[in-house]
């Protein structure tokens, strides 16, 4: 079974003050494109390929479809729980890695069994391909 990576997109967006508030939904979409080519390239130091990469998005930014190789999850309530469930349901029995600094949910899906990582482990390489 292919490792697990999800990302808490609220938390990941939200941790480059770059004006992401004024455009939720396409602050997400341009996470969620600057993600593909991790399911096959893997994360170096933390997530052999090929991996399955699931982004979590909630409010504003619900509606963002998926594109290959990134899974687009819609929270109907609060991402973090949207997170923790799929940590619960899809996580413990493979290797799952949660992208977040929200130390709360970082404790709770850790308590589960998964690893966690900051949000520089996938926006490093965004800007290193934009600048």
């Amino acid at each position: 079974m292919l490792p697990l990576v999800i990302v808490d997109a609220a938390n990941v967006v939200g941790s480059v003050p770059d004006g992401w508030w004024r455009d939720r939904r396409g602050a997400a979409e341009r996470l969620r494109d600057a993600l593909t080519g991790y399911e096959e390239g893997g994360l170096p130091g933390l997530v052999d390929p090929p991996l399955e990469l699931v982004l979590v998005v909630e409010g504003a930014a619900r509606g963002v479809p998926p594109v290959p190789g990134v899974r687009v999850e819609a929270a109907p309530g609060s991402g973090d729980d949207r997170i923790v469930q799929l940590v619960a349901d899809e996580g413990r029995s493979r290797d799952c890695l949660v992208v977040t600094a929200d130390r709360e949910l970082r404790e709770r899906v850790r308590a589960l069994g998964a690893r966690v990582a900051g949000p520089r482990t996938v926006r490093s390489r965004g800007r290193r391909e934009d600048g």
